[in-house]
């Protein structure tokens, strides 16, 4: 089967820029990446055929063998120029070197051989702090005890023991990385003796054992910002873990979560909270004093006041750590039925009743009235 035309296997015309073939490379290899085809023969042949393509056209002399003599300029199999190299000379720059250059980690291509840095930052740390309400509105200042890798003073973090060092890698010379060829492919990884840094420790110190970093618990003090809310975090730059051969440390967020109070619920910067009345108050109206994050304050309680009826107390409420102004405190009233009535309660009461139902029980109830009302008719509805 003849080979189909380069330039027509990347989909670009002749005269095509650099640039151009390598974004056009990079959207054909992704379409008919392997990872992305598994188990499809046909991917897996537009995929090596694109990447034939791809090294070709990338290579100002083998493009310009392979514009002048065709697929005769570069391949040595049809007897033609054939010194440009075909894709199979992986060996030394060939397609393990071009899949690098163009997608460098997406799909783990080790690029020119460039040894992985021995220096390596430390891992971030997270800590979850529960805080009261209160702290989280006012703001504090907490003491938190964490365990973290910190630098071994023994080494100096270099892992090796006292008055020696860490010494270059036999196997990768140093480079960190070794290359491997898997049949069509030429792979590069991470040496295996030296794990990728190029260096290895023949006498490892005694305290660390060769990691470079010992675990300890620090105490750090956190200062806690008002207006705090659960799902916020806090950054401590650099007092992660330490770092690998030198490398800076990472950092440690504090994740905050707020716990239930027993009185007051929060909703972003209002407050809510359930404020019981007396069956009295809510028929005659009064006042009574309310909790508040500052102190007391008193809330009069208009007459005739049914039970779910909301008051807003302004500015009582959160001021919202990033800004804005202070919410509101919002009580809502519960009528409270009593109990434990005495017998001369009890009379007065029925008294009561008897009077309600003198003057009319729509009057002195109207819900009560509209409620049952609406029974009926529902019913009515279902008879008919």
């Amino acid at each position: 089967m003849a080979k189909r035309d380069f330039y027509e296997v990347l989909g670009v015309e002749k005269g095509a820029s650099d640039k151009e073939i390598k974004k056009a490379y990079r959207r054909m290899a992704m379409k008919f990446h392997p990872d992305r085809n598994p188990d499809d023969t046909d991917a897996e042949e537009n995929f090596k055929e694109v990447n034939e393509a791809f090294e070709i056209l990338s290579d100002d002399q083998k493009r310009a063998a392979y514009d002048q003599y065709g697929h005769a300029g570069v391949d040595p199999s049809m007897g033609g120029m054939g010194g440009a190299g075909g894709f199979g000379g992986a060996g030394a720059g060939g397609f393990g070197d071009i899949f690098g250059d163009v997608f460098g980690d997406i799909f783990g291509g080790g690029g020119h051989g460039h040894s992985r840095s021995s220096v390596q930052r430390g891992a971030d740390l997270r800590y979850q702090l529960e805080l009261s309400l209160e702290e989280a509105v006012k703001g504090t200042t907490k003491k938190i005890k964490i365990p973290s890798l910190v630098g071994c003073n023994s080494c100096d973090g270099s892992g090796a023991k006292k008055g020696t060092s860490p010494v270059t890698c036999t196997t990768c010379g140093g480079m960190g990385q070794v290359r491997m060829q898997q049949g069509f492919f030429s792979v590069q990884q991470a040496c295996p003796d030296c794990h990728g840094t190029g260096k290895m420790i023949k006498d490892p110190c005694r305290e660390c054992h060769g990691e470079g970093r010992v675990q300890e618990y620090k105490t750090l003090s956190v200062k806690i910002p008002s207006g705090v809310d659960t799902g916020d975090r806090i950054r401590l730059a650099g007092e992660g873990e330490a770092g690998f051969n030198g490398g800076p440390a990472g950092d440690l967020y504090v994740q905050v979560s707020v716990a239930d109070h027993p009185i007051f619920q929060r909703d972003g910067k209002h407050l809510y909270c359930e404020v019981p009345i007396t069956f009295v108050d809510a028929a005659l109206g009064g006042e009574l004093e309310v909790p508040t994050l500052d102190g007391r304050v008193k809330l009069k309680i208009p007459k005739e006041t049914q039970t779910g009826k909301l008051f807003r107390l302004r500015d009582k409420g959160v001021t919202p750590v990033r800004g804005g102004g202070r919410g509101d405190l919002m009580c809502r009233v519960v009528v409270e039925t009593p109990v434990h009535l005495t017998e001369r309660q009890r009379e007065l009461m029925n008294e009561l009743k008897d009077t309600f139902a003198a003057e009319g029980e729509d009057r002195q109830s109207p819900r009560k009235t509209s409620f049952f009302e609406g029974v009926k008719k529902f019913f009515d509805d279902m008879a008919s």
